[in-house]
């Protein structure tokens, strides 16, 4: 049975295909996994590390080694507040701490009704509106006290939905045409590069 729910097992077949090494889908299916379910689970690591040939130990790894891979549950709505140079010069630590006492969580946590998790982040490439907030990886905008304060109520009420999806979704549109090729190409591809490295051994 897939881990997989909603047709999401095709697309990861769909991804798996494209690639001539199977094992370099596992951002792409980490990804995939979080959309699901908000966080890459111990399950979802080891179904990702059996699509992809790989141990469920080296999907950790990768895992915990990019920021926008969560292997523990956080909020609906993941908040990202900017506190490097350009930011902290425009107050961007002086927003994270009014993000805390708004939220009423230190940074890393998430509030107790699960909506929001409040993350200090690096620079996030906004720097002519700062200090730069995100959440769910999209730009808010939200650069004073008062406007995060507006934001954080729009978002309990369920606003912004059409912008800002479920902590996880990338993207929501699916592309009809993509890099996918020929499965039985890929087969041969594959079966060629492995003959040619355990020709070398």
């Amino acid at each position: 049975m897939s881990y997989f729910t909603d047709g999401r097992q095709a697309r990861a077949e769909q991804l798996i295909a494209i690639y001539p090494e199977q094992r370099s889908a596992l951002i792409p299916l980490c990804h995939l996994v979080q959309e699901q379910d908000g966080y890459l689970s111990e399950e979802g690591m080891v179904a990702v590390a059996e699509l992809c040939g790989v141990t469920p130990a080296e999907v950790r790894g990768t895992a915990t080694f990019y920021d926008m891979l969560h292997t523990e549950p956080v909020g609906k709505y993941l908040v990202g507040v900017c506190t490097n140079i350009a930011c902290l010069l425009a107050g961007g630590l002086e927003l994270l701490e009014h993000a805390e006492g708004s939220l009423g969580v230190r940074v890393g946590a998430t509030t107790e009704d699960g909506l929001f998790t409040l993350e200090e982040t690096e620079c996030l490439a906004d720097c002519n509106i700062a200090p730069c907030v995100q959440v769910n990886h999209r730009y808010v905008r939200t650069t004073t006290p008062e406007q995060f304060d507006a934001l954080v109520s729009e978002l309990r009420d369920g606003g912004r939905a059409s912008e800002i999806p479920s902590h996880g979704t990338l993207i929501r549109t699916r592309r009809d045409v993509d890099l996918a090729a020929d499965p039985g190409l890929v087969a041969q591809e594959r079966a060629a590069r492995r003959a040619a490295v355990e020709g070398q051994s």
